[in-house]
């Protein structure tokens, strides 16, 4: 069974920093590709990331412009979870944070920024 279970989201100041975690299981988690999508209100939801099957060497795609420069994600295969390491945080990246594999996504966690 698939599961994946994000955490770390809260309420941060603006320009602060958050690190979600997003803990998988129920698959081979060291050649997934996964991926980090965000939905504020009102709005779609958008993907944020991307990560290859190679892992913390491989590509990293971050679809949203905006976060480029302040966003890093990274997996550690030998915890099976994928990290989004959050910096510079803006009141516009207040949203729900998704982790995602295929078809499946976890329940979110709540971002908040705001001073």
């Amino acid at each position: 069974q698939v599961q994946l279970v994000e955490s770390g989201g809260g309420l941060v100041q603006p320009g602060g920093s958050l690190r979600l975690s997003c803990a998988a299981s129920g698959f081979k988690f060291d050649t997934a590709f996964m991926s980090w999508w965000r939905q504020a209100p009102g709005k779609e939801r958008e993907e944020v990331a991307r990560i290859d099957s190679v892992g913390t060497s491989g590509i990293y795609t971050y679809t949203d412009e905006s976060v480029r420069g302040r966003f890093v994600i990274s997996k550690d295969n030998a915890k099976n979870t994928l990290y989004l390491q959050m910096n510079s945080l803006k009141p516009e990246d207040t949203a729900v944070y998704y982790c995602n594999w295929g078809r499946y996504w976890g329940q979110g966690t709540q971002v908040t920024v705001s001073s």
